[in-house]
């Protein structure tokens, strides 16, 4: 039988628990699950779309720590539709979802009804295909590949990059964005490990690039306070984990950004919302960096939520 929602459930605090959780273990959910699923990329709907916002980042997390390796994920109904069956005992993950909803009250000064929009996070209960039999084939993983060399991704690397108009400076041996001037800075690409490793970290650093006050004008600080730039890290590390998911390129949190981790931390034990939010501006800034692109995903939302085509 599908999982009924909870009364009650907190959501929110169910999905940050998590995310913590393997912040703790040393894994982020964003940086290595495409390594170890089907040809990598975002978690799939039963009909092929990819997830998007905390969806991607919590189905991820749950795959890392299940150790499931098929892409596609869907509901109990939606898996019978498919001619397949849940193993009885297996627990399904959340998929979340705002909705809304418009209240009547009277205005407290003029006494008028006014209509306000009040939004709130809903969920339904999906499960990976692994939890499943009987589905078609191509919904479950094929056996692990060697990983590709590193250049037969230089194409989709070169195209994905060549197309934002950054201003993008090598040499030393730090790599930052400049807010001041407007600029990326780079080691040389022969200080890295590979090519990969050098776009991995060039996707941090163009994440930052899109939060310029020119660009999306990404600001935390009266949510945040201090740990404005902290969050702002996050938002790059996850953002990060995205684009190297669009470019089948490895993500590893480099050691100029682990120690960030105590402070997200900090910031995620004490507002539960806050990881949803760091998701939501990163699939923001991914997807603004992918409007310079020919290649840029159609039918996403920012929210996490399923789409008309693929509804539970």
């Amino acid at each position: 039988m599908p999982q009924p929602n909870r009364p009650g459930r907190d959501v929110a605090a169910e999905i940050t628990d998590l995310i913590i959780n393997k912040l703790e273990e040393g894994v982020p959910p964003w940086s290595r699950p495409w390594s170890l699923s089907q040809a990598g990329g975002r978690p799939l709907r039963h009909c092929g779309t990819p997830y998007t916002g905390i969806n991607t980042l919590y189905l991820w997390a749950i795959a890392d720590a299940e150790g499931y390796r098929s892409r596609y994920w869907m509901t109990y109904r939606q898996a019978e539709a498919l001619g397949g069956n849940v193993r009885r005992g297996e627990t399904g993950a959340v998929s979340v979802y705002y909705s809304s909803f418009q209240k009547h009250e009277a205005h407290p000064k003029t006494g008028q009804d006014v209509v306000r929009s009040i939004r709130f996070l809903r969920h339904y209960i999906v499960f990976n295909a692994d939890q499943i039999d009987g589905l078609p084939a191509y919904f479950y993983a094929a056996a692990p590949e060697t990983p590709a060399a590193p250049s037969d991704h230089q194409a989709a690397i070169d195209a994905f990059f060549t197309a934002i108009p950054a201003d993008v400076r090598h040499g030393g041996n730090e790599a930052y964005f400049s807010p001041t001037f407007d600029y990326i800075q780079m080691p040389n690409r022969s200080a890295f490990t590979s090519i990969d490793h050098y776009a991995s970290t060039r996707c941090h650093e163009t994440v930052h690039w899109s939060g310029h006050v020119r660009r999306l004008a990404r600001t935390f600080g009266k949510r945040f306070g201090d740990a404005a730039y902290s969050f702002e890290e996050l938002v790059a590390e996850i953002g990060a984990g995205l684009c190297c998911s669009q470019l089948g390129l490895p993500n590893i949190l480099h050691d100029s950004h682990a120690s960030y981790v105590g402070h997200w931390l900090g910031i995620l034990r004490g507002d539960k919302t806050a990881i949803i939010h760091a998701a939501a501006k990163a699939e923001q800034a991914f997807k603004y960096l992918m409007t310079f692109s020919s290649d840029a995903p159609a039918g996403a939302d920012v929210g996490g939520g399923s789409t008309a085509d693929c509804a539970a």
